[in-house]
């Protein structure tokens, strides 16, 4: 487990992730999904050599998709159609990413040394060997050629070249100050009322979602509406049930952060303006906080690399999805 994963398994509540992570698939594009593995009676497992994608051209094959379940390990029980298909999609945006990654490296990359790559190499197969296992070994059971596994080493020594240009001790020191409140472990508790609209929505439905939302809020303000009936009746979340209650949250990475920002800037009690992120137009009610634990930064300097590394790698794919070409055609099974 992660840095990241271990913060947000002590600091997330339940509520927050099931609606944050409908709200990130909702905003997925449907994709038809297929088949990994054995395939229901009557149906053909996915041919291996199959295209599922191409990022700038490069082409995903299902082959590499199952490989990434693969490495996963077994599930506890089989999975049912429903999770087989996500899991293949989660899978494979994990390998778009990979390649827009390869492609930036590629263009802004430093250049990584021969020399530097074949040390790399040779302490791949000292250890190995400790293990009693030879090179031609390990590249049959992750299923790759010595060139693919070149290829995945010259990219991870670009990518921590780039990030030592990029991350200075000053960033982190900025960084850490900016988010204490993340890394002091304070949270908040609030509730939303969302109204979805795509980021491909003409802006005069957006006009008119947003104008619905702030006439909302003045009838809650002045006390004429319930926030929490009103969530039940208009928020299109699965938290409307719990009048919009999303449970605790921490300052950063379980919610976008125009909410996150919008939320710790409230008081108890008090209820944002209308709030825009990719998932729709929202109104945040602040209901609970707590303060957390200061935090030395000394002490989790590391901690705060990490995280602000992570930062820095979804920021620049999310630029690369801007102007990237990629096709998927994951077969429906």
């Amino acid at each position: 487990m992660t840095v990241r994963m271990k913060i947000l398994a002590g600091l997330v509540s339940t509520a927050t992730v099931a609606c944050w992570t409908n709200a990130a698939w909702a905003q997925t594009p449907a994709t038809p999904a297929g088949q990994v593995g054995t395939s229901p009676a009557g149906q053909a497992a996915t041919p291996p050599g199959k295209i599922v994608a191409t990022v700038n051209g490069s082409p995903i094959t299902m082959g590499e998709v199952e490989l990434v379940l693969k490495k996963a390990g077994p599930k506890a029980t089989a999975p049912t159609e429903a999770q087989r298909r996500e899991m293949q999609q989660e899978a494979l945006t994990m390998l778009i990413d990979d390649q827009l990654m390869r492609d930036f490296l590629r263009k802004k990359g430093p250049t990584v040394d021969l020399q530097d790559v074949n040390k790399q190499m040779a302490e791949l197969v000292e250890g190995l060997k400790k293990e009693k296992k030879s090179l031609e070994e390990y590249l049959k059971e992750q299923n790759q050629t010595e060139a693919q596994l070149r290829t995945d080493i010259t990219g991870w020594l670009q990518w921590n070249a780039f990030v030592k240009q990029q991350v200075t001790d000053a960033d982190l020191k900025k960084y850490y100050d900016e988010s204490k409140d993340f890394f002091d472990r304070v949270v908040v508790r609030a509730s939303h009322i969302v109204v979805r609209v795509t980021p491909e929505a003409p802006q005069a439905e957006r006009d008119a979602v947003k104008a619905k939302l702030q006439a909302l809020r003045k009838d809650i303000v002045e006390g004429k509406v319930d926030f929490a009936k009103a969530a039940k009746e208009q928020s299109q979340c699965t938290s409307a049930p719990n009048g919009g209650d999303i449970g605790f949250f921490p300052r950063k990475l379980a919610v976008e952060e125009p909410f996150a920002q919008a939320a710790f800037a409230l008081k108890v009690g008090e209820i944002s303006d209308v709030v825009q992120t990719d998932f729709g137009y929202h109104l945040i009610k602040a209901t609970d906080r707590k303060a957390g634990t200061p935090s030395d930064f000394n002490k989790i300097k590391d901690e705060v690399r990490e995280l602000l590394v992570e930062e820095l790698r979804v920021r620049i794919l999310a630029e690369q999805r801007q102007t990237a070409k990629v096709d998927v055609n994951l077969p429906q099974s």
